[in-house]
């Protein structure tokens, strides 16, 4: 699993289009266990929360037009990650992507059954994100039509112990499960750690693939590589003791040693925002 186009080279990790991201996923080795890269099967009434961003007009009717994934934060508001929005993934300003909805409840995308397609009414792109360095990776987005109270998760504010180094979290979407573009129809998820700053400031200290910034940034996996994000996970939650605590950004690769996932840490939104405790 992993983020949006970015994550296969510098990977912001979203699914630009399939043809992209294997041509881009070819170009550095990753991880090829299937079972490690891409975790386990979930169903959707398991973790509500998830969703899949979508539009069939810029990705196709495969997979529903799977192109991200996001976190229902509010009945109407959903969190993603702000390179899901840029014009270069979307062919243009997400106002004028005219099907882009949100896939609330449904796990395989290919059965184009089960759940909600909301239609996304509003997109607010964090106007401090840097996609040269990864900062600030954020968007929030409104519905056209409120979703059930049951499908919103908490997010855990600064000094929540879900925070902690060596915390279990889940990180959950549809995106590639073995790092050669191969991406999955129902929803997956995988079992990391949180892991020091120190590990993801010595991986990426700045240049090309960008720079980890310990207090917007949260750093996620197996020290020794394995259980990852990868490409079209991109804005997908980052799940600890049932709290949200981050959302799917970037790195190198896909399960490599010495590259872990890097998320948006959730506190950082909250303070960005001024959204109080929930």
């Amino acid at each position: 699993m992993r983020r949006c186009f970015a994550r296969a080279l510098a990977r912001p990790l979203a699914v630009a289009a399939v043809v992209f991201a294997l041509s881009v996923s070819s170009s550095a080795p990753v991880a090829a266990d299937r079972v490690v890269v891409g975790g386990f099967p979930v169903d959707a009434s398991e973790s509500p929360w998830v969703v899949a961003l979508s539009s069939r007009d810029r990705f196709g009717g495969a997979r529903a037009g799977q192109f991200c994934g996001g976190v229902a934060v509010g009945r109407s508001t959903v969190l993603t990650a702000a390179h899901c929005m840029d014009e270069e993934a979307l062919g243009g300003p997400p106002e004028r992507v005219r099907d882009l909805r949100v896939i609330a409840g449904r796990t395989d995308l290919l059965s184009d059954r089960g759940g909600r397609e909301v239609a996304v009414r509003d997109t607010w792109v964090n106007p401090a994100y840097d996609g040269v360095s990864n900062a600030g990776d954020f968007a929030v987005l409104t519905l056209a039509e409120p979703l059930p109270a049951e499908s919103v998760i908490g997010m855990a504010a600064g000094g929540d112990p879900a925070y902690a180094v060596g915390q279990a979290a889940t990180v959950y979407g549809w995106g590639d499960i073995s790092g050669a573009g191969d991406y999955a129809n129902s929803l997956r998820a995988a079992r990391v750690r949180v892991l020091p700053d120190t590990l993801c400031e010595e991986a990426y200290p700045g240049g090309a693939y960008g720079v980890y910034d310990a207090r917007s940034m949260l750093c996620a996996g197996e020290a020794k590589g394995g259980r990852d994000a990868c490409q079209g996970d991109s804005g997908g939650p980052l799940v600890a003791q049932g709290r949200l605590i981050g959302l799917v950004s970037w790195g190198i690769g896909c399960g490599r040693a010495g590259s872990p996932g890097v998320y948006v840490r959730v506190s950082d939104i909250m303070r960005a925002l001024g959204w109080a405790r929930t």
